[in-house]
């Protein structure tokens, strides 16, 4: 199966995830903004002048430190994994909790991992367990365009913008495959068990991406709603809207190509089944007669005369049987049953 590298973690990430967990806090100063990786940074930090806070499988002691100073409370890996509408989006006064999937791609299988967003006070908190690239990309555009990023609320669109991008690069990946897997059809190449294992596959994954997608368009729909959205990064979120409907409809176009072509792929492993019956079904009905005639001539009885007592008598049994087989053939050739 296709596989594109630009998916994959960026290879220099600043620090080793690992069990001890990591935090960046990106502020800005004298119109830049800087990176800080200990929560000790806090301390010398005015909630103002931070933009994001993140943090990867972080430790009680960062997530208590982050509490106390945005004020609020972060929400759990538990609470960020479930499914309930209730649960993926939820506002106070001042705050919004949001929970969504990333798909991280691999060689074969697709899997998701789980980002929660937490904006207070113009302050964008993210929680994850992995590296995730999009993230990474957009660490270093904060640090090269900090106009472009003046609060939380511009960077968690900007995630978010990002995101659907790379999610309509994999689903343009995704339909590349079904386009060579159709091509090897068309060619009349080797069409296997193993072929119809990686065509359901890429529906898994297809189905994957499209619950992704599904569940980012519940997202920004949620944040339109919401009270405390800016109303200047509205339009953004519309415009991601018809991004996301877009991309829902290519996969549902995509997962019906994939249907037919399972069904195409079915239908010739079964013309090939029926083509060795016919050829097994055949062979015996060419070997009855044959069989009949030796059977007959083998039995244990004299049947004296001129078939006991003549010379030709091998050839007169070998004789009728080649013309049973020619005659059976015949018969089935003149019906168009083979």
């Amino acid at each position: 199966m296709i596989f594109i590298e630009k998916f994959l973690p960026l290879p220099d990430i600043p620090k080793r995830y690992g069990a001890e967990g990591m935090i960046e806090v990106f502020y800005k100063k004298d119109g830049r903004i800087e990176v800080l990786q200990t929560v000790d940074a806090f301390a010398g930090l005015h909630l103002e002048d931070v933009v994001w806070i993140d943090m990867v499988s972080p430790e009680g002691e960062e997530k208590r430190a982050v509490e106390a100073f945005l004020g609020t409370s972060l929400q759990t890996r538990a609470q960020a994994e479930e499914i309930e509408s209730s649960s993926r989006f939820s506002e106070t006064d001042t705050a919004i909790f949001a929970n969504t999937n990333f798909v991280i791609p691999g060689p074969d299988e697709y899997s998701l991992q789980t980002v929660s967003f937490i904006v207070s006070d113009n302050v964008l908190t993210t929680i994850r367990e992995n590296p995730i690239r999009s993230f990474t990309i957009l660490q270093r555009r904060l640090q090269a365009f900090p106009k472009n990023y003046p609060d939380g609320f511009s960077v968690f669109v900007s995630i978010l913008e990002q995101r659907v991008d790379l999610d309509a690069d994999m689903i343009e990946i995704m339909s590349q495959e079904i386009a060579q897997y159709n091509k090897k059809v068309s060619l009349g190449e080797d069409v296997n068990e193993e072929f119809l294992l990686d065509i359901n596959q890429l529906q898994e994954n297809t189905m994957l991406v499209r619950e992704n997608v599904v569940d980012k368009q519940r997202m920004v729909s949620s944040l339109l709603k919401s009270d405390i959205w800016p109303e200047h990064l509205s339009v953004k979120l519309e415009v991601l809207l018809k991004d996301i409907a877009s991309l829902i409809n290519h996969t549902n176009f995509s997962f019906e190509r994939l249907e037919y072509l399972q069904n195409t792929v079915i239908g010739i492993i079964n013309l090939d089944q029926n083509k060795i019956m016919k050829i097994f079904t055949l062979v015996s009905l060419l070997l009855m007669p044959p069989t009949l005639i030796a059977s007959f001539f083998g039995m244990n009885v004299s049947f004296g005369g001129f078939v006991a007592d003549s010379p030709w008598t091998w050839g007169l049994i070998l004789a009728s049987m080649l013309i049973s087989i020619v005659a059976i053939y015949l018969i089935f050739k003149h019906r168009k049953m083979f």
